[in-house]
């Protein structure tokens, strides 16, 4: 699993994460604290923030500084789709792992492996152009949000 460079997983969680806080701040309409979203998505504010932070270069959050700061969609629920999310969040990996691990006699399996895990990965970005935020925003029950 590849890393960010802050050492933190790019794996479900962090997409998991994404997806419940994007879901809030559909809902809420508002401009929220990372405490309060943080709270709402059982995750700790620093971890909420450094997700969120990979989301504002695509526009999906907004981010706002000081005593009335916080977070807000930075564009409508309808337009974020979960493969969006996914590759924000994916963009912000670095690879951390080194090439060739297994030395010369491994290189042709390397390769395997990295195309048939690109290709699986591809056909998880088409499922996921499916599903939007505000799809799954209207999904869930009004105080159902965890």
């Amino acid at each position: 699993m590849g890393m960010t460079n802050r050492g933190i997983p790019a794996g479900p969680r962090r997409f998991v994460i994404a997806v419940h806080a994007l879901v809030w701040l559909a809902r809420s309409e508002k401009m929220l604290p990372s405490s309060a979203i943080a709270c709402e998505v059982n995750s700790h504010a620093t971890f909420l923030r450094r997700v969120l932070q990979a989301l504002t270069p695509s526009g999906m959050v907004e981010a706002r500084e000081g005593r009335d700061g916080g977070y807000a969609l930075g564009k409508p629920a309808c337009d974020i789709t979960l493969a969006d999310v996914y590759i924000a969040l994916r963009a912000e990996c670095a690879e951390t792992e080194e090439s060739g691990m297994c030395g010369e006699a491994g290189k042709p399996l390397d390769t395997l492996l990295v195309a048939i895990l690109f290709d699986a990965e591809q056909q998880s970005i088409e499922h996921l152009r499916r599903f939007t935020i505000a799809d799954m925003a209207s999904r869930l029950p009004v105080c159902d949000l965890r």
